[in-house]
């Protein structure tokens, strides 16, 4: 193997493909990129075995081969060389030269022969879906999803197709959201497949472009999702999401409507003194007014009082002033509208027009 390439070409699909690699490993060789040569591209491949990351680089005058690199050593070499640097790569044995201007480096690498497949099944689903959009219905929800759960099924985001219509869902079992929108084309699919939390992450921060069109090809345990020059890869969560659908058919009290602004500093304002612990705040609702306050073991106490359009009978709900923030938030209008389940099980949070997002956070007892 032996080729030229710039350091502004390599950096950026390097850095992304290294941030998929655990820093520790089982398999030493996991720790490495997968560096192949052929067809005049540069093919790098970096996987933990549960995500993988594909990188093609269209690269001019090179000889084929494959190694596996060291990834944090690589790429710190890589992003303290100037901006600009030439760049030249010779494999040589189990060593790699890299050389630029008067730098030379030589890394020890493992055969590529010995990295491990990524296996998948046949992906026999797929669909097409604007980068800019699933970059926002997955920035609506993904900050839901559970982290390191007994129930691994919320370890992750639900995907729900049906036909043209596209449903993210992610709860950790305290809050739950959803959000939906409508696929440009119909896809003739009813599928629904669990993500899993890694994978969300990566994703989301892989969608830099909102122009990009993203194809999606799925089965029922794996994932393949083409990003420009990218190729993401997971294995789902192999689990069936729980009927959240149940929580609309109740009774509710009458909405909520509150300026979004006044209340999300209301609520940053008075959960400095809630209990670090819970984050717990206490909502009293009346007629055209809400009283926000907060209480913790050191006997402080903050409140706060708000106007709202309300003409229903007075109640009061607690709720973790964070779960809260949260969702008020990620809401696009000036105006926050918030329900609350006749029982008080639960109290939905969303826009007054705009039906697509959905917020639901279940009270606390304080």
């Amino acid at each position: 193997m032996k080729f030229n390439i710039t350091r502004d070409v390599l950096l950026p699909p390097l850095q992304q493909i290294v941030s998929v690699i655990e820093k520790r490993q089982t398999m030493p060789i996991l720790s490495n990129v997968l560096m192949v040569i052929e067809a005049d591209q540069l093919i790098l491949t970096g996987t933990d075995l549960e995500i993988q990351l594909v990188a093609k680089i269209d690269i001019e005058t090179a000889s084929p081969g494959a190694i596996t690199v060291p990834a944090r050593k690589f790429l710190d070499i890589c992003r303290l060389l100037p901006n600009g640097a030439e760049i030249r790569i010779e494999q040589q044995g189990d060593k790699m030269k890299i050389l630029s201007h008067r730098s030379r480096f030589s890394l020890t690498c493992l055969p590529a022969d010995n990295y491990p497949e990524f296996s998948e099944s046949a992906l026999d689903q797929q669909f097409s879906v604007n980068a800019g959009k699933f970059r926002k219905a997955l920035d609506k929800t993904m900050f839901c999803m559970a982290n390191q759960d007994v129930r691994y099924y919320l370890n992750g985001l639900l995907l729900h197709i049906s036909n043209s219509k596209l449903r993210l869902v992610a709860s950790d079992g305290h809050r739950l959201a959803i959000y939906e929108d409508l696929l440009d084309q119909p896809t003739g699919i009813e599928a629904r497949i669990i993500l899993p939390r890694k994978g969300v992450i990566e994703l989301a921060r892989l969608l830099d472009n909102p122009d990009a069109d993203l194809k999606v090809q799925f089965s029922g345990n794996n994932i393949k999702i083409y990003i420009d020059h990218l190729v993401f890869s997971a294995k789902l969560v192999d689990s069936k999401y729980p009927d959240f659908g149940k929580v609309f058919q109740q009774s509710f009290f009458t909405p909520i409507q509150i300026q979004k602004q006044p209340l999300k500093e209301a609520l940053t304002r008075v959960a400095i003194l809630s209990n670090e612990k819970y984050k717990g705040v206490t909502l009293d609702i009346l007629p055209e007014s809400i009283r926000i306050s907060a209480h913790n073991p050191e006997q402080d106490e903050a409140e706060e009082e708000l106007n709202i359009d309300y003409s229903g009978e007075p109640l009061t709900i607690s709720f973790n002033a964070q779960y809260l923030l949260d969702a008020v938030t990620n809401l696009d209008s000036e105006q926050a509208v918030l329900t609350v389940a006749a029982n008080a099980s639960s109290c939905f949070i969303n826009e007054p027009e705009e039906l697509a997002y959905k917020f639901i956070v279940m009270p606390m007892r304080l």
